[in-house]
């Protein structure tokens, strides 16, 4: 028997598959009021919310099953429709036009090989699934579309230590966050464990025992990563009973198999409540309030870029998911073009790129990583627990289809280094205060992990990876944090100082640092404070 859960997901997933994404086809005639917005001339619901990543995701599921009609605001495209090869998505090997949000040529971590520019390749600018926003000193990695990060990352659903984590959120009983929300997160997002005895035999994780092997001589362990790829697909991946996906070199440009991305599980959950509505390839690009309700700028685009239409959309409750970046840009211009002139003061501050950074090591001949590597890393080199200089180094595989004998790794240091955003009136967009010495302090945090073991080893680094002959690559991150504080420029639930009825609800609330991959915690920041937002803020009918 399918209980009301399964059914609702089963229902969302046809209305996704089906592009049915319109709210006024998901919720019907109730969203247009009558009231003054319609007479303006404009549309309005109860409930908006930009974004469509793990906070947002969570966020709409929950107003839908409490029967508040919502709209998610999506800038990326919905991944629903093949190219001609078949696929959603390109492999990381062969990318195209669907790979990078309006660029004409690709921009991956890697910059070279070898020292040799056979990594980036031109491309067609289209609304692509990954883009790469760049800062003075520091870029970010993000993911468009329906899903949001959940498309283009790692899948690595790690809990924090729960010592960073009271670090980073004091104001909230982490006792209920870890007994209560972070467990409902992991059910909703699907996470599960690698079958152990599985992975020792398993070829394609050949380079993550290479590392182990390399860890432990120099006296570290590892640990197991959960994930929200399912590993028991990646079984029928290597037995070649199932098409291939993390065994075909796909991640960062997208899964076309495997991964429980959020258009599978939180998306596909909201949709099916009938009360929630997903429009893609818009682009809010401002916010003002009008007596209680708050009217959005809405740019419509068509997928090479081109505007479709301007449109207004009127809201009584607005809910910010549109990432670090996204919900800061968003609030500091309006609070510093006067739309939303009583905002906090501390929106852009506490902003840090998780202590993130990568770096690889040149292993010995005879100890080859091997040709076929799963793209979903399941191993990590785990010394948080170490007083003085903390590292949780997750062993990430190099897919490039035959052997290179080299170790990748992306390393996450305890980083007490933030920035401060800012909005640049001349650009209308956000400038970031990061300065390369912050970067630097990362590298002297990993380097001292991974100088011990080159050391017990034997090995070296490689320089011929990351560009300017670099062994570690301190100047993008995929973990962006902050800009807009829990408990600093939002109360302990996400409301927004200065503002009514106005949340955030993602990865801008985090101060920075988490030590792990943060979107387990994102998901369960974004349960807790719904629940009480739904207690407590919002009325029937607005």
């Amino acid at each position: 028997m399918i209980n009301n859960c399964t059914r609702r997901g089963f229902l969302g997933r046809a209305a996704l598959g089906m592009a049915a994404m319109s709210a006024a086809a998901a919720t019907g005639s109730s969203l247009v009021s009558a009231g003054p917005a319609a007479a303006a001339g404009r549309e309005w619901v109860p409930a908006v919310v930009i974004g469509t990543g793990y906070g947002a995701a969570a966020t709409a599921l929950r107003l839908g099953e409490a029967g508040v009609d919502t709209v998610l605001l999506e800038m990326g495209k919905l991944w629903d429709s093949e190219a001609s090869e078949g696929k959603l998505f390109p492999s990381t090997l062969a990318p195209d036009k669907r790979a990078y949000w309006f660029r004409d040529r690709t921009a991956a971590p890697l910059a070279s090989f070898l020292w040799l520019d056979v990594v980036n390749r031109p491309i067609t600018p289209y609304a692509g699934v990954l883009d790469r926003v760049h800062f003075d000193h520091m870029d970010v990695y993000v993911g468009r579309g329906v899903g949001g990060g959940s498309l283009v990352n790692g899948a690595m659903a790690v809990t924090p230590k729960r010592e960073n984590f009271e670090a980073a959120f004091p104001g909230i009983d982490a006792d209920e966050f870890y007994a209560r929300y972070l467990p409902r997160a992991r059910a909703g997002l699907g996470v599960n464990h690698i079958a152990p005895d599985w992975f020792e035999d398993a070829e394609c994780y050949q380079y993550a025992r290479v590392s182990r092997k390399a860890a432990r001589k120099a006296g570290l362990s590892t640990t197991f990563v959960p994930s929200t790829y399912d590993f028991s697909y990646m079984a029928r991946e290597q037995a070649k009973t199932a098409p291939r996906s993390a065994l075909a070199g796909e991640v960062i440009y997208g899964n076309n198999h495997g991964k429980r991305s959020l258009d599978k599980t939180y998306l596909a959950h909201a949709v099916g409540t009938g009360k929630v509505g997903i429009r893609a390839l818009r682009k809010v690009t401002a916010i003002r309030k009008e007596g209680r309700d708050y009217v959005l700028t809405v740019r419509e685009i068509d997928e090479y870029g081109s505007t479709v239409a301007t449109t207004e959309l009127a809201c009584r409750y607005l809910f910010l998911g549109a990432g670090s970046l996204g919900s800061t840009e968003l609030l500091l211009r309006a609070r510093e073009t006067g739309a939303l002139p009583g905002l906090s003061g501390e929106i852009g501050e506490g902003w840090g790129p998780n202590g993130n950074l990568m770096t690889a090591r040149a292993n010995h001949v005879w100890d080859p990583t091997g040709a076929l590597q799963a793209t979903m890393p399941s191993l990590a080199i785990d010394n948080s627990a170490d007083p003085v200089n903390p590292v949780f180094a997750e062993i990430a595989p190099i897919p490039v289809g035959l052997e290179t004998w080299v170790s990748m790794y992306l390393a996450i240091v305890r980083s007490p280094e933030r920035a401060a955003f800012s909005y640049d009136r001349a650009s209308d967009g956000l400038r970031l205060g990061w300065r390369p010495e912050q970067s630097q302090v990362h590298v002297a945090k990993a380097k001292a992990l991974f100088d011990s073991i080159n050391a017990a080893n034997g090995t070296v680094y490689r320089h011929d990876l990351f560009g300017q002959n670099k062994a570690f690559a301190d100047d993008f991150c995929y973990h962006p944090l902050g800009g807009c504080v829990l408990g600093s420029a939002t109360d302990g639930y996400g409301r927004v100082h200065g503002a009514e009825r106005l949340y955030v609800t993602d990865s801008a609330l985090v101060p920075g640092y988490l030590g792990v991959n943060p979107f387990v915690t994102i998901t369960a920041l974004a349960e807790r404070n719904i629940e009480r937002v739904l207690a407590e803020d919002v009325r029937p009918g607005g």
